[in-house]
């Protein structure tokens, strides 16, 4: 059994349309207004019962801290994602380049062969 509630509906409904009256009638900051209403209330009290009454009747959209707990959520499994796509990039870099230079050093051999003759005639040639 949930224990018994210190406040009524009656003083929660009041409390609501108050602060909505104060609003509406001085503008200001909410917070203010909060304040004002609840003078042996505390505010965030009155907070909670505003939001509970603007969740219920859906003028107030779904819980921003929900929202952004996914949206966090869903960016640190791309960033997760990424990093895996990226580990396996450079793997296949380091493999790509590691096949490249023994390929490179066998045609070295017969490379420098030709360039040697090549630049030793080409030199002859300019002299």
């Amino acid at each position: 059994m949930s224990a018994p509630r210190k406040y009524d509906q009656e003083t929660t409904d009041r409390a609501v349309r108050m602060y909505r009256d104060r609003l509406a009638q001085v503008g200001g900051s909410k917070l203010s207004a909060r304040r004002h209403v609840g003078e042996l209330l505390n505010p965030a009290t009155i907070r909670n019962w505003i939001e509970a009454g603007e969740r219920a009747v859906g003028d107030r959209g779904p819980d921003r801290r929900t929202a952004e707990a996914v949206e966090i959520r869903d960016l640190k499994r791309e960033v997760a994602e990424l990093g895996r796509a990226n580990k396996i990039l450079r793997t296949a870099s380091a493999f790509s380049l590691r096949r490249s230079s023994t390929a490179d050093s066998s045609d070295r051999g017969t490379t420098s062969t030709r360039t040697g003759t090549g630049s030793a005639s080409s030199r002859s040639a300019a002299c």
